[in-house]
């Protein structure tokens, strides 16, 4: 074509390049699907579509692909703005598509950088420094949006600068909200340049409506499974023990695209694997949303085409079933670049939120405001819990609409009473419970060891590695190489759980939700009541005729009084949920709801209101077209917000793909290891820092104590 040698971008996602020409026109096409599926006007999508990207025909962005510069301060080029010149070809559509345009890569104001549009406007000659040589390169443009067809006419520089201005007043007087718009335009953007030329191949498997009647399978064994789920009212709250078949009511309770959340990696792994199998015969998509997500799809599937396109569609909108935690959907309660995407998926979507922990109160306020925020936005909310104190459960209820608008369900009392499992006993430390790890390796028992802390968790396996060297054994926690972490998960489910001989699992909190494994005996550090309950569900997990009434034993060990070592749970409720338990008696589930609520008599709902929340009773507190620097989600959240690499993957970590350099990456804490002195491959999206080979372990994994860069091997890491 004429204008092949005008490129959108000097190396796709997907390492061709790429021509301006077929971006806009791949744009384009997926942004008619999103928004015909949203019940926006297409015609007006396509054009916004069409024009984002136009001011790209500037030869000032041309002759900077090839550079990392972006120019000065006095002469920064920001094709978005650039692509302003010529809205005036919109004519009536023309707000629509400045709010496609205009921040489709940065806040309008105050961008972290200073480079939005208003920003750029104040602050220098923002006009002059993007129509340099205009009436040149316009002619480029005109003639491949005529060639995309649409109707063009010349564009003037005093019409340009018109466009520009009316632009910058729409800009300016945008009220408070969210731009549905814009987030249409980032999802088909963001969609067509991991796909580029697969984009049309690939835009037929967007916004397939799910096929739940596999879930309709009835069980005696599974009492929710015999419950009628049909019910007028949009919202659910289903409360019932671990293995009563929640899962199967939750989804025959949807109606469309589903959004499935459990609160870790390891139970979000477990959860995409059983619903993939369980959907395998259907044309659901089923998608995984985490930072290691790409490298496990690309695992799970057959051609390397195929692993490509899997592994990029999982981050992208119109998903059949999306499984995710509540750290992936957060963006919506703190406004961060790509929220709008977000909200233009969740938009009257289904919404599963399982097992909502109470034992952080950060994460139960932005739960609590993910919830406000799903119900504004027109999603049908359902809640599955096992461990919800009573004041939490009225307040989610009172979100939701009340008794009109949530379907409540719950077992009876003898219903409940069949999943009396454990007989719970009370140590006073891991030493006290010496001899009971011997007798059960005696027995041949499958024993299932759970500390609080990473660093804890390797101190005992070395501990239990040296006491007994024969016996089969893992460590897994969060703080492995990603594709270390994928084996080690598949490794428990697959081997240990079925092995038929003594074996210990040493873990973290990573095993304690919808990870589908049954051991005979566990240890475990105390933790709150709801954590505790949820890890006990990995003992004597097999119901069936011959286990229901047989009782196997867990050992919880007293809480430390330092703060220190409780973390990352408060002493308080460390002390109060270890005092409410039974020691050396069954735990009866009946009694289960009586100790929540006396570990939690009321909710301190952390006040996030000014930390950057942007939906406070019931408003939406931003502008249109802004949104706010990463930085208040992760320093709210504290959450695995950085990773690492080990000295030795530097070289094969930056020639490799997305998906070699996930499989490299340990996700850690950015507050543990940012002012470490560590260097940082900073031309990276990931912006690893880099840990000495002493700092790691197959076995053990990431070992701070040796993260420091005196012991870098070599001195020109540093």
């Amino acid at each position: 074509m004429m204008y092949d040698d005008i490129l959108a971008k000097s190396v796709s996602d997907n390492g061709r390049k790429i021509s301006l020409t077929q971006h806009l026109r791949d744009v384009s096409e997926a942004v008619g699907v999103i928004a015909g599926n949203l019940g926006l006007d297409k015609e007006t999508a396509r054009l916004g579509a069409l024009l984002h990207d136009i001011g790209k025909a500037s030869p000032i962005f041309q002759e900077r692909l090839n550079s990392k510069k972006s120019g000065t301060e006095l002469n920064v080029f920001r094709h978005e703005i650039a692509s302003l010149f010529f809205i005036s070809m919109a004519d009536n559509k023309k707000d629509a598509v400045i709010e496609m345009i205009a921040a489709h890569h940065k806040s309008v104001r105050n961008d972290v950088r200073r480079l939005g549009l208003i920003d750029l406007d104040e602050e220098s000659c923002s006009f002059e420094n993007h129509s340099k040589d205009f009436e040149k390169w316009s002619g480029i443009a005109l003639g491949i949006l005529s060639e995309l067809g649409v109707k063009t006419h010349p564009i003037s520089l005093e019409e340009a600068e018109n466009n520009y201005e009316y632009a910058l007043k729409v800009c300016r007087r945008l009220a408070n909200g969210y731009s549905i718009w814009k987030g249409v335009l980032m999802a088909a953007d963001h969609f067509a340049s991991a796909m580029d030329i697969y984009t049309k191949n690939n835009i037929s498997r967007l916004f397939i409506k799910p096929d739940f009647s596999f879930y309709d399978r009835k069980n005696e064994l599974y009492p929710l499974s015999l419950m009628d789920s049909d019910d007028p009212r949009p919202h659910s709250i289903v409360t019932a023990p671990t293995g009563a078949g929640k899962t199967d009511f939750l989804l025959r309770r949807c109606k469309g695209r589903v959004f499935y959340t459990l609160p870790f990696q390891a139970s979000i792994n477990a959860m995409y694997d059983r619903i993939k199998n369980d959907l395998k015969d259907t044309d659901a998509q089923v998608h995984l949303l985490h930072a290691a997500s790409r490298l496990k799809i690309a695992r799970n599937n057959g051609s390397s085409r195929q692993k490509v396109e899997e592994s990029i569609l999982q981050r992208h909108i119109g998903a059949s079933i999306k499984v995710l935690t509540p750290h992936q959907m957060a963006s919506i309660v703190f406004g961060v670049k790509g929220y709008e995407a977000m909200i233009a998926d969740l938009k009257g979507c289904d919404v599963i939120l399982d097992e909502i922990h109470t034992y952080s109160d950060v994460i139960q306020a932005v739960v609590l405001r993910i919830v406000e925020i799903l119900v504004n936005i027109g999603c049908r909310v359902h809640i599955g819990t096992a461990t919800m104190p009573s004041v939490l459960y009225g307040k989610i209820l009172q979100l939701l609409g009340g008794a009109d608008k949530v379907f409540e369900a719950r077992l009876n009392n003898n219903e409940v009473q069949t999943f009396n499992r454990h007989i719970v006993h009370k140590a006073n430390d891991f030493e006290s419970c010496e001899n009971i790890i011997s007798e059960a390796v005696r027995e041949n028992k499958k024993i299932l060891i759970v500390c609080n802390q990473v660093k804890r968790s390797q101190e005992l396996y070395s501990k239990i590695k040296e006491e007994y060297p024969d016996i089969e054994k893992m460590l897994v926690h969060s703080r492995f190489r990603r594709g270390d972490r994928n084996q080690l998960e598949t490794r428990l489910k697959e081997h240990f759980n079925v092995l038929n001989k003594a074996c210990i699992v040493v873990s973290t909190q990573v095993v304690e939700v919808s990870l589908d494994i049954s051991f005979d005996i566990m240890i475990t550090e105390c933790a709150p009541i709801d954590a505790l309950i949820q890890r006990f569900g990995r003992i004597n997990r097999i119901r069936n005729k011959d286990t229901i009434g047989k009782l196997k034993d867990v050992y919880v060990v007293k809480p430390a009084k330092d703060q220190t070592e409780a973390r990352p749970y408060s002493i308080e409720v460390l002390q109060s949920s270890f005092d409410v338990l039974p020691d050396g008696e069954i735990l009866r589930e009946t009694d289960i709801q009586t100790m929540l609520d006396t570990v939690y008599p009321d909710i301190n709902v952390k006040n996030i209101d000014f930390s950057g929340a942007i939906f406070v009773n019931g408003n939406w507190t931003i502008k249109k077209m802004r949104h706010n620097a990463k930085s208040a989600l992760l320093e709210a959240l504290d959450i695995n917000s950085a990773v690492c690499i080990t000295e030795s993957d530097k070289e094969q970590y930056l020639s490799s793909d997305f998906v070699k350099r996930s499989e490299m990456e340990i996700p850690v804490s950015f507050k543990q290891i940012g002012y470490s002195g560590l260097s940082v491959i900073e031309d990276s999206d990931s912006r690893p820092f880099i840990i000495p080979d002493k700092a790691y372990s197959r076995e053990l994994g990431f070992i701070r104590e040796y993260e420091s860069t005196e012991n870098y091997n070599s001195f020109e890491i540093i």
